[in-house]
């Protein structure tokens, strides 16, 4: 299934798409795709369902219809650095030897397609086209070996970045993280039932028409259940919890010289099966 989130930003309404692409509401099945409702049980409901029984939404997703993040009330947001070794490099740092874990706050998580704000001041906003992973099953001390019935799902994610903020101010990585606008998720959460393969998916990202990312999750460091089962040691994962898994090489601190990000831009991205998002960056 590909579930969404529709409609005016805070008032979003759950829906799923169909096999024609459009856009069903799941408003009288659920209440919110979030939470309880993407526990196993609940998933196994909503695939139950015959589709065409429901509501059909007016307009094209992503087009005349706005799509908000397709996690609701997310309780986690969870990133993980340096997770594909040619991003480290580019990066100037080393390979880690364990996960280097920090938070976006979750105010900054907006839809696949809303505007991205550039904070005032800021001349080194970056991005990073990423693979989410979606926690349904929660739980503490998961192994990696049961640690794929733990996911719900996967989305796109731009975990867009600050590098002045992350880098030169001290502290730890979190303030140039988590601004406001810096976490579009989805155009969808697709569950997992429907990735044959989380580690082979290609994603890419480019601004304003030139390709920057191509990379594959195939390459990644840390792979989904290593990661599941790592952060589990520290912190209960709950259901809606979304982890970010890290992004390949090409962002803009990586290029010679780096490419930040200015005002009137549009970035495009995607993930093989998951769908694309679409970015205008604005000013503040």
């Amino acid at each position: 299934m590909k579930l969404l989130r529709y409609g005016q930003k805070g008032q979003e309404k759950p829906g799923v798409l169909d096999a024609q692409g459009r856009v069903r509401d799941l408003s009288g099945v659920v209440t919110d795709i979030a939470g309880r409702f993407l526990t196993p049980q609940e998933l196994d409901k909503l695939r139950a369902l015959d589709l065409d029984s429901l509501p059909l939404v007016a307009g094209t997703p992503q087009q005349e219809l706005r799509l908000g993040p397709c996690v609701g009330a997310v309780g986690k947001f969870i990133c993980i650095g340096l997770n594909y070794s040619d991003h480290a490099a580019e990066s100037g740092m080393e390979v880690p030897s364990e996960p280097v874990v920090f938070n976006k706050w979750t105010s900054a998580i907006c839809g696949p397609d809303d505007d991205v704000e550039i904070p005032r001041g800021s001349l080194k906003t970056d991005w990073e086209v990423e693979l989410g992973v979606v926690i349904g099953l929660g739980g503490r001390y998961i192994s990696e070996a049961d640690a794929l019935k733990h996911v719900a799902g996967y989305c796109v994610i731009n975990d867009v970045s600050e590098r002045q903020y992350q880098l030169e101010l001290g502290g730890t990585w979190d303030k140039g993280k988590g601004c406001d606008t810096f976490g579009p998720l989805g155009p969808w959460l697709v569950t997992a039932d429907e990735v044959a393969d989380p580690h082979a998916l290609g994603l890419w990202l480019e601004v304003d028409g030139h390709r920057y990312q191509n990379g594959n999750t195939s390459t990644m460091v840390f792979r989904v259940p290593a990661l599941v089962s790592y952060l589990s040691r520290f912190m209960s994962l709950q259901p809606g919890d979304v982890i970010s898994t890290g992004t390949p090489p090409g962002v803009g601190l990586g290029q010679k010289p780096p490419v930040y990000l200015r005002a009137g831009q549009v970035m495009r991205l995607g993930i093989d099966g998951l769908g694309e998002q679409r970015q205008t960056t604005i000013s503040l």
